[in-house]
């Protein structure tokens, strides 16, 4: 599919509310879409009711509201979309894309990576285990050009690297899900934090086979607590004070590199933004997460005064 319009997304998963770290891939991606002229939306990722509280997408909807960042289309949620993902993993399946697959984790690692029970070479699955439906890659040395890092390469191995499309319990994966949403709202660019570049090269194949071009990525470094662990929910990431959206804006934005003169923290969600899209710069975001100048939560408060 050939793109004729910048398309972006922000895709939180609403395992709790957002916190600093998804705040900045947020402004990131809202400026880059920005920068286009082009599209911005919002996709909630609610795959996996056992790992999100049912407050969680209210309260990052009410944070991007707070923060001034608006979508230009409705928001969507994962949670509405099974029949489309069941009717891609049919279509994999039927075009030899797809394979069931039994075994557990733990065969799987005895095994170095291979599948005792055959699975790729199997036509169906006859005994009554759990199944879980996963990609059949194929061996490959990818290449792309990242539009902050560069030219960029990875090989994945058929079997050893083939990751799930829909987990035995019947939840759908992200690495289908992000697939058929993103080739379905036409996005052309995808602006995501560095944690997620290894699955690069397995994506691209999946969008392939779905019948689509990869988008363009756009890989930024993640945020790290004091501890030097990625900024999340698993590692007790604090909430965003949603009553101080203007310098958290500015916050985010110095970890992008970006320089935001220090009285924007008392100006208006508006003016921070305006002068965000003014003075936005790709080339200024920094390309590891140590470069990163940004302020975290834990170290936000004496600065607050």
């Amino acid at each position: 599919m050939e793109h004729t319009r910048y398309r972006g997304r922000f895709a939180p998963s609403p395992t709790g509310p957002l916190h600093f770290g998804s705040l900045v891939t947020a402004v990131a991606t809202w400026l880059e879409a920005r920068a286009a002229g082009g599209d911005w939306l919002v996709r909630i990722e609610d795959l996996d009711p056992l790992r999100e509280p049912p407050e969680a997408s209210h309260q990052i909807l009410h944070s991007l509201d707070a923060h001034g960042l608006h979508p230009d289309e409705p928001v969507r949620f994962q949670s509405q979309r099974q029949a489309a993902y069941q009717k891609a993993i049919i279509n994999l399946l039927e075009s030899g894309k797809a394979y069931r697959c039994s075994c557990s984790r733990k065969q799987l690692q005895a095994h170095g990576g291979r599948h005792p029970a055959k699975c790729r070479e199997r036509d169906s699955l006859s005994d009554q285990a759990p199944q879980a439906i996963r990609f059949a890659l194929t061996d490959e040395h990818s290449h792309w050009q990242d539009l902050l890092l560069g030219p960029q390469q990875q090989t994945v191995r058929a079997e050893l690297d083939d990751p799930v499309l829909q987990r035995k319990e019947g939840f759908y994966a992200y690495q289908l899900a992000v697939a058929v949403d993103d080739i379905d709202q036409g996005i052309s660019h995808v602006v995501r934090g560095s944690d997620l570049l290894d699955m690069t090269a397995q994506q691209q194949q999946i969008f392939r086979a779905l019948g689509s071009s990869p988008p363009q990525w756009l890989h930024i470094p993640v945020i790290l607590n004091e501890q030097g662990q990625k900024l999340s929910k698993q590692n007790h990431a604090p909430a965003l004070d949603d009553t101080k959206p203007a310098m958290n804006l500015v916050h985010a934005l110095a970890a992008l590199g970006q320089q935001p003169p220090s009285e924007l923290a008392w100006a208006s969600v508006a003016d921070v933004l305006s002068w965000a899209r003014a003075h936005w710069r790709r080339a200024a975001i920094p390309l590891t997460s140590r470069q990163a100048r940004g302020i975290t939560p834990s170290t936000q408060s004496h600065l607050d005064h």
